[in-house]
C-alpha cells in the first residue's frame, strides 16, 4: 500500500500533468483542421506540433539545475503556470506563426514539467512500492489516449478549434491550487552553477535527433538532407555531451548514473520500444480514418477500448512488478502486445469490428504491463539526489525512441503503402522488444524500511 505522503503528491502532480498529456493527444488529431482554418499549408501548421516538440527538447536537460535552484514545488508551480498561459495565448492565436509561437510556449512549461513530475513522486516514495508508485505516475499516460482523441473529436466536430486549449485551463487552475496546498514546502534553495557548455551540447543536440526524426515522414525518408543533417548532427552533439558530462562534478546531466544497470537498462528499452509501443500508437488512428473510412471522432472513440485495457491492468502491473521484478513481466506484456496487434495486420476490409475492438482492449492492457515497470525498474537503488536525474535520462530516452519508432512506421506505411505490412513490422518490432527485455533486472531483493525523512525535503 502505498503511503498517504506519496498518494498527496501524487494528487497534486497528476491532475496538472493531465492538461499536458491531454494537449498532446487532442492537438495531434487536429493539424488537418488547423491547415484550412488558419489558411496554411501543412509544412507549416506541422510546426505546430513539431515546435513543440523541440520546446520539450530544449528544456528537459535543465530540470535536475533548476529544481536544485529553485526547489521542487517552487519549479512546478512555475512551470504549470507558463503551460496555462501558453495554452491561453494559443486560444487567441490569430494565425498559423502566432499559434507556433505560443506553442512553444506550452512546450517550455511541458518540458519541464514531465520529467518532474516523475521526479517528485518517486523522491516522496523514498524507494518503496516503486511499481505502484510508478502506476499512479502513469496515470495521465493511460487517460490520455481514453479521453483525448474524444475530447479532440468533439470540440472539431462541435466547437472550434481554439476551444482544444481551453480544455487545458481547468486543469491547469485546479492542479495549481492543489499543489500549493498538497505539496511539501520547500527546503531552502542550492548555489548549484549552471553548466552552460553541457547545454550547449545537450538542448541542440536533442532538438536535432528530435527535428531529424520528424521530418522523415516526408518523400524521401531517411535520405531527406533535413533528416540526415540534423540527425548526424545531433547524434554528435549528444555523444560530445555525455563525454563533457562523465568527467565532471556538478553535470547538468549526470550521465554516469547508467553505469547502474537498471536505469542503463530501463533507458534501453524506452528507446528501442519506440517502433513495438509508438510506431503503432500512430497507425492505429489513421487506419480506421484512411482504411476504415472512418471520422475524427469515430476513430478516436474506437481507440477507447485500448485505453480502458490500460486503465484496467495498471494497478495489476505495479503489484506484479514489486513482486516479480520487470523482467518477466516486460517480456510477458510484449508478447501480448505483439499478440493484440496480428489481428490487425490479417485484417481486411470487412473485418468485424468486434474482433479488432477486443484486440484494442488486450492491447491496451498489455501496455500498462511493459511501460510501468521498464520506467520504475529506472530508479530501483537509486540515492535521493540521483533521481531528477534518472528522469531526465528516462524521459529523453523515451522521447528519442518514441520519435524514431513513429518515424520508421511512418516511412514504412508511406513505402509499401500497406497498413497490414506497416503493422506487420510492428509486430516484428515487439518480438526484438521481448528479447532485449531479457537485460532488465529480476526479481528484486526485500527492501529494507526507510529512515524518517523530513517533510520540507520531500519537495527538493
Amino acid at each position: 500500500m502505498v503511503d498517504r505522503e506519496v498518494r498527496r503528491v501524487s494528487t497534486a502532480l497528476i491532475v496538472g500533468a493531465l492538461a499536458v498529456i491531454f494537449d498532446t493527444t487532442i492537438v495531434g488529431i487536429a493539424l488537418p483542421t488547423l491547415v484550412v482554418d488558419l489558411h496554411a499549408p501543412v509544412a507549416t501548421i506541422q510546426w505546430v506540433s513539431t515546435g513543440y516538440l523541440l520546446a520539450l527538447g530544449v528544456v528537459i536537460p535543465v530540470v535536475a539545475w533548476a529544481q536544485a535552484r529553485v526547489g521542487g514545488k517552487r519549479l512546478w508551480l512555475i512551470a504549470l503556470t507558463v503551460f496555462m498561459l501558453g495554452s491561453i495565448l494559443c486560444s487567441l492565436a490569430w494565425d498559423a506563426s502566432s499559434l507556433i509561437a505560443f506553442r512553444i510556449v506550452q512546450g517550455v512549461g511541458g518540458g519541464l514539467m514531465l520529467p518532474l513530475l516523475s521526479t517528485l513522486i518517486m523522491q516522496a516514495a523514498r524507494g518503496r512500492d516503486l511499481g505502484r508508485t510508478m502506476a499512479m505516475i502513469g496515470l495521465p499516460a493511460v487517460l490520455g489516449p481514453i479521453l483525448g482523441p474524444v475530447l479532440g473529436g468533439v470540440i472539431l466536430h462541435w466547437l472550434d478549434w481554439r476551444w482544444l486549449f481551453w480544455v487545458n485551463v481547468p486543469f491547469c487552475v485546479v492542479g495549481f491550487l492543489l499543489a500549493l496546498r498538497l505539496l511539501p514546502p520547500d527546503g531552502g534553495r542550492e548555489r548549484v552553477r549552471l553548466d552552460v557548455v553541457g547545454l550547449l551540447l545537450a538542448a541542440p543536440g536533442t532538438v536535432g535527433l528530435l527535428y531529424g526524426l520528424s521530418n522523415v515522414a516526408r518523400a524521401g525518408g531517411f535520405a531527406r538532407p533535413d533528416v540526415l543533417v540534423p540527425l548526424v548532427a545531433g547524434v554528435l552533439l549528444i555523444g560530445a555531451f555525455a563525454w563533457w558530462e562523465s568527467s565532471r562534478a556538478g553535470a547538468l546531466v549526470d550521465v554516469r548514473l547508467l553505469r547502474h544497470r537498471p536505469l542503463a537498462s530501463s533507458s534501453a528499452m524506452l528507446f528501442l520500444s519506440g517502433a513495438s509501443l509508438y510506431g503503432a500508437m500512430l497507425l492505429l488512428p489513421l487506419y480506421w480514418q484512411q482504411a476504415r473510412g472512418e471520422s475524427v471522432l469515430t476513430a478516436g472513440l474506437l481507440l477507447v477500448p485500448q485505453g480502458i485495457g490500460s486503465l484496467i491492468s495498471r494497478p495489476l502491473s505495479g503489484r506484479l512488478m514489486d513482486a516479480l521484478g520487470a523482467r518477466i513481466l516486460v517480456a510477458a506484456g510484449f508478447v501480448l502486445v505483439g499478440l493484440a496487434t496480428v489481428p490487425f495486420a490479417l485484417a481486411g476490409p470487412h473485418t468485424g469490428y468486434p474482433w479488432l475492438l477486443v484486440a484494442l482492449l488486450v492491447r491496451g492492457f498489455a501496455l500498462s504491463v511493459v511501460t510501468i515497470p521498464v520506467m520504475a525498474v529506472a530508479f530501483v537503488g537509486l540515492e535521493r539526489p540521483e533521481i531528477p536525474h534518472a528522469s531526465i535520462l528516462t524521459r529523453i530516452a523515451q522521447q528519442v525512441g518514441g520519435s524514431f519508432g513513429t518515424a520508421v512506421l511512418a516511412v514504412i506505411l508511406a513505402a509499401t503503402g500497406s497498413f497490414d505490412q506497416a503493422f506487420w513490422w510492428a509486430v516484428g518490432f515487439t518480438g526484438v522488444a521481448v528479447v532485449l527485455s531479457m537485460l532488465l533486472p529480476g526479481r528484486p531483493p526485500a527492501s529494507p524500511a526507510p529512515a524518517a525523512v523530513p517533510a520540507a525535503a520531500v519537495a527538493r
